[in-house]
């Protein structure tokens, strides 16, 4: 009887915002500090711990106002279950990586860029491979592991920034995934509000297409009078003479990375796409790049010590050596291993989240969010803060699509918007934002892939940073916002026709 009346009182009684506050503040003030203390490395426990303890203290908040303690571990074992997932793509990739190391497929991929790109138009040009590759397959994740990786590499070789390149590789990829019709985010946003997918990607086209030509012109900005030196032109020489030494540098190399793109573009899913990349990567390494399988594995039975290479690889890493330390270092990554710190990150952040959800905190804060709804401009406005606020809160970039879009579906529709206004809005911020945020999902993969801490890439990451605000823009300009008349008015004529 207990339980029931605690249950009725906690219906009847609304949550204070106050209250609701609580746990982000606490998670703010921590996380402020985790980043104060330990720098770039506060992803590496500190920001892990702030959003255990800031569920703790939402955990405590509730029980105090009577939840039962069962239903909150519940929620917050769905929260794990949620991104689970991206868990395991997570692991796959970081074998991927590794497999594809000792393929000499990255290796490759570096030595055609130091032969073609030009410093003077490098970031512009990273942007648009990114975006081509993202297009095509529809997955921003994908492209930053496996092009985006190699860039990273052609960076540091010709002295360039990597946080820029960092920044142009998210850039692209996610322009790129937010306008494939194979990407996952970009089907998600317009079935939460029922709203035809094409439909959907012609409404973003007049968002997106603006912000990536000012990013590409900041971009060009940036690299303009970029130039390469007497001695890092002997450099990149020597780079290339050293990784056609090390490696066979031919069409072989290339084999995993068609493997893939073709998997992603027959739209096979993320999981078994990146896990046969990296078999076809083990496969390759094996069968084309011998001896620098051999050297990695050590031993004198050469079966046994290629097998032991490409599981070592995979599991851990691989470990380069080609004489040159800097290369070395640049080449000597993957595995299994590197991806369970950002696993951790993930386990703690949907922990914070489902306790935010389930508590009914975040649902409050959002509700008070409303009171301050006047008209478009500021309800575009509410829903880009709301979808941001909820990729830093509950880390995930799907709920920031899901939740929103059940939240302003119905208030978009009483003031006669069309459903496609909130899709297009949904990814402007919900989407693009995800990657800015170090212990979301997306943020978190990324700087673990990368090797660019997310604080360090974020600045430069300017189709992410210019989209939610042009859709803000937009809102207030109440330019090319499709009112539900008008769509009315295009379905008659296209029944008739």
């Amino acid at each position: 009887m207990a339980d029931i009346h605690n249950h009725s009182e906690i219906k009847s009684n609304p949550i204070p915002l106050w209250i609701a506050l609580i746990p982000l503040l606490c998670l703010v003030v921590m996380l402020t500090g985790a980043v104060l203390l330990f720098g770039d490395s506060s992803s590496s426990g500190p920001n892990q711990l702030a959003l255990m303890f800031s569920g703790a203290i939402g955990i405590g908040l509730s029980l105090w106002r009577g939840q039962s303690y069962e239903v909150l571990e519940n929620a917050i074992l769905d929260g794990i279950m949620l991104a689970m997932k991206a868990c395991l793509i997570l692991l796959m990739v970081g074998s991927m990586i590794g497999s594809w190391m000792l393929a000499g497929t990255a290796p490759a991929i570096i030595y055609l860029g130091l032969g073609v790109l030009d410093p003077g138009f490098f970031y512009p040009a990273v942007l648009i491979i990114c975006a081509c590759v993202a297009i095509s397959i529809g997955s921003s994740w994908t492209t930053a592991a496996t092009v985006g990786l190699a860039l990273i590499g052609i960076s540091r070789i010709l002295g360039l920034s990597p946080e820029i390149t960092a920044g142009a590789v998210i850039s692209g990829a996610y322009f790129g995934d937010k306008m494939s019709p194979l990407s996952d985010s970009t089907n998600l946003a317009p079935a939460m509000v029922n709203v035809d997918l094409f439909v959907h990607i012609r409404h973003m086209v007049w968002t997106t297409t603006p912000s990536l030509i000012i990013s590409f012109i900041l971009f060009t900005w940036i690299s303009w009078g970029q130039e390469v030196s007497e001695g890092t032109v002997a450099s990149i020489e020597m780079t290339r003479a050293l990784l056609d030494t090390t490696y066979n540098i031919g069409f072989p190399a290339f084999i995993p990375l068609i493997v893939l793109l073709a998997l992603a573009i027959k739209k096979v899913p993320a999981l078994p796409t990146i896990t046969i990349g990296a078999i076809v990567g083990g496969i390759v390494a094996v069968i084309f790049q011998p001896e620098a399988t051999t050297a990695f594995g050590g031993g004198a039975d050469v079966d046994f010590v290629m097998l032991k290479a490409l599981w070592a690889a995979m599991a851990n890493g691989y470990n380069a050596n080609t004489g040159d330390a800097t290369l070395d270092e640049l080449l000597s990554r993957g595995g299994m291993s590197s991806m369970l710190n950002t696993v951790w990150l993930i386990i703690a952040a949907m922990t914070f989240g489902g306790v935010m959800e389930k508590t009914g905190f975040l649902g409050r804060i959002v509700e008070s969010a409303l009171k301050g709804v006047r008209g478009t401009g500021s309800l575009i406005l509410t829903t880009v803060l709301t979808a941001i606020g909820i990729n830093i809160i509950a880390a995930d970039q799907y709920i920031s699509i899901v939740l929103p879009g059940r939240m302003y579906m119905m208030e978009f529709k009483r003031r006669g918007l069309a459903p496609q206004n909130l899709s297009r809005t949904l990814e402007d911020a919900g989407t693009m934002t995800s990657a800015l945020v170090p212990w979301n999902t997306c943020g978190a993969f990324m700087a673990t892939t990368l090797g660019v801490a997310t604080f360090a890439y974020a600045p430069y990451a300017f189709f992410n940073l210019i989209s939610p605000v042009m859709a803000v823009l937009y809102g207030m300009l109440n330019f090319k916002i499709t009112k539900l008349e008008d769509e009315d008015e295009l379905a008659t004529e296209a029944a008739r026709s």
